[in-house]
């Protein structure tokens, strides 16, 4: 009998074991990220203005098998005139052959953003940049799985991506040998026009997504902040932001 109840009680201290362990490891992304105000900075690259200091560091999780297991990680803040994002991974190589801006850059090393602004549209910003400070900003229409990109029109002024890129440990040069990467972004409002649900006020919630690619290892390798099964157009699994 004692060797039922003792048996009975290992299970039920399992379970619970199996269940502490569930909760505490909760998914990136399932609950809402409130996106903290800010006033505008500049730029630099390196996160160095205080207002960063509103904003914790979240991760990007590794989907992939292989290559080096660098801690990668973004910030998000935003103001009355757009919303920025702030990018940091450890890195040991920049793996890219693109120099020039609006190219393939994601079949190199690259950080990563999706933001969707109308959920109930299937039609999103996809922006892409690399070690090079080079950029890719499409507008995707993702119609039942068929997608293609479109350029912005009037890419200049109130309607183009403010970056920086700062490099750690070496030179910003295809093939260099660095310790770590980062990449500084503001997103003017008017960049998204004629997306509906923009600009954000307080309570506004859009669905977004975070990513890295890195090929460092020779093949590609993925980081998401909320993970994808195959692709990063997988907009019904990106989390919600929600502007504070």
């Amino acid at each position: 009998m004692k060797n039922i109840i003792f048996f009975f009680i290992g299970i039920i201290l399992a379970c619970t074991s199996t269940m502490t362990i569930f909760a505490s490891e909760k998914p990136s992304g399932k609950e809402p990220l409130i996106v903290k105000k800010c006033a505008d900075f500049q730029v630099t690259g390196d996160g160095g203005s205080p207002e960063w200091k509103k904003a914790e560091w979240l991760p990007l999780l590794k989907l992939d098998q292989g290559g080096a297991e660098d801690k990668t990680r973004f910030k998000i803040v935003y103001s009355t005139k757009g919303i920025y994002v702030l990018f940091q991974g450890d890195d040991q190589k920049i793996t890219t052959t693109y120099d020039k801006d609006f190219e393939n850059l994601f079949m190199a090393d690259v950080f990563e953003v999706f933001f969707h602004p109308d959920p109930t549209i299937p039609i999103y910003l996809e922006y892409e940049i690399n070690h090079l400070n080079k950029e890719l900003v499409l507008l995707i229409p993702n119609l039942k799985g068929k997608i293609n990109g479109w350029i912005p029109w009037h890419y200049e002024k109130e309607r183009c991506v403010i970056k920086k890129v700062h490099i750690e440990g070496g030179k910003a040069e295809m093939g260099a040998a660095i310790k770590s990467w980062s990449a500084e972004l503001f997103f003017p409002y008017g960049l998204f026009n004629p997306l509906s649900n923009v600009p954000p006020v307080s309570g506004t919630a859009w669905k977004a997504n975070f990513y890295r690619l890195d090929y460092d290892s020779g093949k590609m390798i993925k980081f998401a902040w909320t993970p994808i099964n195959t692709g990063f157009h997988e907009y019904e699994k990106y989390g919600t932001i929600k502007f504070e």
